[in-house]
């Protein structure tokens, strides 16, 4: 585990703030490409998650084995976009409750916090989220950078260093909280700690990319340890 002391924490949104209906957009959108039965979880982890939306749409063709993957891959993004907007609009966001109770207590420590996704729709979708009256869970953040346009999507870690700048930290005192093994990279890429989140039960596979710690739950993590600077799990 990087050694230096934390000050800053970074969250992706996706299967870590926000159970979004991503992944069914995705893959209900295939019907018009590919075989959709071919678009598993494992599949949505491993190839798209965490990755822009042009990447992961000639991705998730490649993987179902799709003719013409590369030609038809914006046209996908496209269609992928549209049936998104339409699940947020019809309420299909919800989230996490032990993240929400994780973000509530590291802002009432003062910890400085970012979100960090490469998903065009996070911030809609993270307003539709109430914490408070008159505050949703976008403003919980000190600093905002999803949806950028990115010369290198992850598992470059571009998006993540652009939040530690954001924030004024240096990317050594970071964590990064991800469920996606191209976060995870990401993360180490930057020299940042990494914190995997396995709520598929997908451990393995983070470990393997690099998590310095996975949970399956981020009511595990030992907040009074990050106000010390040290990334761990709660004692039991």
């Amino acid at each position: 585990m990087t050694q230096a002391k934390l000050e800053a924490g970074i969250f992706d949104v996706d299967g870590v703030l926000l159970a979004s209906p991503h992944e069914r957009a995705w893959r209900e959108a295939l019907k018009a490409f590919g075989d959709p039965d071919r678009f598993t979880t494992a599949v949505y982890q491993a190839e798209v998650a965490g990755k822009p939306r042009l990447d992961g749409a000639r991705a998730a063709l490649h993987a179902v084995g799709a003719a013409d993957a590369d030609r038809r891959a914006p046209a996908y993004a496209e269609a992928k976009q549209a049936r998104l907007e339409e699940l947020i609009h019809a309420g299909a966001v919800t989230a996490f409750p032990d993240a929400l109770r994780l973000v509530e207590a590291l802002a009432d420590l003062r910890l400085p916090m970012a979100v960090a996704s490469s998903s065009k729709n996070a911030n809609q979708m993270m307003r539709s989220i109430c914490l408070a009256p008159g505050k949703s869970l976008v403003d919980a953040f000190s600093a905002n950078v999803c949806g950028r346009d990115l010369a290198h999507g992850k598992p470059a870690p571009e998006i993540f260093l652009l939040a530690a700048r954001a924030l004024g930290v240096a990317p050594q005192t970071c964590f990064v909280t991800e469920d996606a093994t191209a976060g995870i990279e990401a993360a180490r890429a930057g020299d940042m700690t990494a914190l995997g989140v396995a709520r598929l039960g997908d451990a393995d596979p983070l470990h393997r990319a690099g998590a310095d710690l996975v949970v399956t739950t981020l009511d595990e993590i030992d907040v009074d340890a990050l106000t010390e600077g040290r990334l761990c799990r709660r004692p039991i």
